[in-house]
């Protein structure tokens, strides 16, 4: 029978993981070079994690001041917001948070990771998917807590993720994060006023 994986061991590995594809990016991964540097070998990697794909969701999804962790605390709170205005305000904070200058050192590898799950979707694609899965699942509830139908929620919170991913990109490609900003709040204005049951 074999050893079961030593959990402390798994958690160091990940970490030091995530912090080798940060620096060197994703497309270019090799199992051999990473295990290398980690002073470890592919065959122990793939024991701990099955797959590459596998090990690389894991390490983005290792850090714990993501946006969106605080996001889904938020959503699922007694305070959550009651009213558009509310959730405005909502939305406007974690776009602070997703271009803080804190942030943008993990940003390029999420849009790595954007482009390689068109260019191998059957490697990558899942794990771009979840991502977005996730903010949606995230953004759709609290527009039916505003009294919008299901559908009519996933469809605001689909546009949101859309346009916010797309902004962020553009941002990271000219580094006119004040534009972006503006070009976003000018998007929250055309949209405010639809997040109630009257569109009112």
């Amino acid at each position: 029978m074999p050893r079961p994986a030593d959990p402390a061991k798994r958690a160091d590995l990940l970490h030091r993981i995530r912090g080798y594809v940060l620096r060197n990016g994703l497309t270019s991964l090799s199992l051999r070079p990473l295990a290398r540097e980690l002073g470890t070998s592919d065959r122990m990697l793939l024991y701990y994690f099955g797959t590459k794909e596998r090990m690389v969701a894991e390490a983005l999804s290792l850090d714990d001041r993501r946006p969106l962790l605080r996001f889904r605390d938020v959503r699922n709170a007694t305070d959550a917001p009651e009213n558009a205005a509310g959730l405005r305000r909502l939305l406007e904070e974690l776009w602070e948070e997703f271009h803080s200058p804190d942030r943008r050192a993990a940003m390029p590898l999420q849009f790595e990771l954007m482009t390689a799950s068109v260019l191998h979707p059957d490697k990558y694609g899942p794990l771009m998917l979840d991502l977005i899965t996730e903010w949606t699942d995230l953004y759709a509830p609290l527009f039916v807590r505003l009294g919008m139908s299901d559908q009519g929620a996933r469809n605001e919170a689909t546009l949101l993720v859309d346009a916010t991913l797309g902004l962020l990109y553009g941002s990271l490609a000219d580094g006119d994060w004040d534009r972006a900003t503006t070009t976003f709040r000018t998007l929250l204005d055309r949209l405010e006023s639809g997040w109630t049951p009257d569109g009112t």
